[in-house]
């Protein structure tokens, strides 16, 4: 097979790792791609936003499978553009993508779908919001409907916070067109943990569940951001019987909804779950394998990976079972630059990463980097995944940061406490 794989971060470096690693794979392409991806893959510099140049560059390479992996080109119909030239896409649609791409529409489909989830309140007034927080004692939940770079979610302890969270949206407008609708909703209390199910419309193969960090300081301090480490697998004390669950009570039932609305999901349904004591309940959707989840992911999976996303593509997962897991432990630790997930310099040169590669069971995984010259330099807020696997998540742990800690570069910032204590709640 020949795969194209549409994006350029950490997530589709692991993508393209695991895709070269597949026996049916013979060649991988990635558009725009990054400097660690261009080691193992050819690179195309497209934009991905561009669907219609996505599509071109499609019919030009004759791929037998386009992976389409950031969440931004599936709500701008990339996925839509590549299916009308014939070609088999893992990626849903833009009217699919509308689970990520709106908080509210996740919810009025998993109200019609019967997921448990946290009760809501979704509009554009900003005096009906603040009314609305009447409805929800503290800590307030205040999110942005639409696409925010995993930055447009609040979790507020105070009434003065959450109201200064809905103006910032829906007066300030400081997250653009995607706080034009604010969702307010319960606070769920309980560890937060990501399962994947690949998608082929009707059916769905459920990955390991992962727990990931995203506030950008230890002890889960500080603002949200897209990611800032992840390990898998949970302990099976959190999460025993959560894959069945997971396909019977959550993912069946969303594609079903989906389809009766004539809408089918093909690719990655990303289901982010609250353990409650009341039992789990979906927090929110996405469209997409997680960043950096999938860099602790897709290194456990063993077999080819392939077929399995080519089976999903086509609209028949019936002959395909749930790909083969490695029993080792994967933890990832996210290098980002100073200031992130705000205001933060790039173009800063790195060192190290030759070197953090080479240590025994760790890979490195290129997020936010570019070429100057003859240099590596940063390019973005998260700059580089480095993942362990161990025998343990102890070990893991262990491989993942002592390969960090070879990497250099000005005003470096990374948690220091990514899976220390692996079950608690996530921020």
């Amino acid at each position: 097979m020949r795969v194209l794989v549409v994006g350029g971060g950490g997530r589709e470096h692991a993508l393209c790792w695991a895709l070269t690693r597949s026996a049916s794979v013979g060649a991988v392409v990635c558009a725009p791609g990054n400097p660690g991806i261009g080691e193992i893959a050819e690179v195309r510099p497209v934009d991905p936003l561009d669907a219609r140049a996505v599509a071109t560059l499609a019919v030009a390479e004759r791929p037998d499978l386009v992976v389409v992996g950031p969440e931004a080109p599936l709500v701008a119909g990339a996925g839509d553009a590549l299916r009308a030239e014939g070609i088999p896409v893992f990626g849903p649609g833009a009217r699919a993508a509308r689970v990520e791409g709106s908080k509210s529409f996740a919810k009025q489909v998993m109200a019609d779908a019967g997921v448990a989830t946290a009760a809501h309140w979704s509009g554009q007034d900003p005096r009906a919001a603040r009314r609305a927080l009447d409805r929800f004692g503290p800590p307030f939940v205040v999110k942005a409907d639409g696409l925010a770079a995993g930055k447009g979610v609040r979790v507020c302890a105070t009434r003065e916070e959450a109201e200064t969270a809905v103006d910032d949206a829906l007066v300030r407008g400081l997250f653009g067109a995607a706080g034009a609708t604010l969702v307010v909703e319960e606070f769920l209390a309980g560890p937060e943990v990501s399962v994947f199910g690949l998608c082929d419309g009707a059916d769905v193969r459920i990955l390991p569940p992962v727990q990931d960090y995203k506030r950008a300081f230890d002890g889960d301090a500080g603002p949200n951001t897209g990611g800032m480490g992840a390990y898998c697998p949970v302990p099976a004390a959190e999460t025993a019987g959560l894959a069945e669950w997971a396909g019977r009570e959550v993912f069946r039932p969303v594609l079903a909804t989906l389809r009766s609305r004539g809408v089918d999901y093909v690719g990655v349904l990303y289901a982010g779950l609250v353990l409650t004591a009341a039992g789990p309940r979906v927090l929110e959707f996405n469209a997409r394998f997680g960043d950096p989840e999938a860099q602790v992911v897709l290194p456990r999976l063993r077999g080819d990976l392939g077929p399995l996303l080519l089976a999903c593509a086509r609209g028949d997962l019936s002959r395909a079972d749930a790909p083969a897991v490695d029993p080792r432990a994967c933890v990832t630790v996210v290098l980002a630059s100073g200031g992130y997930p705000g205001p933060h310099a790039t173009g800063v040169p790195i060192h190290g990463v030759t070197e953090a590669a080479g240590v025994p069971g760790a890979l490195v995984f290129h997020a936010g980097t570019r070429r100057d010259g003859a240099r590596l330099v940063t390019a973005g807020g998260r700059v580089l995944a480095v993942s362990g696997l161990g025998d343990s998540i102890a070990a893991a742990r262990d491989v993942a940061y002592g390969a960090a800690g070879r990497i250099r570069f000005d005003g470096l910032t990374r948690r220091t406490d990514i899976a220390s204590s692996p079950t608690g709640a996530r921020g």
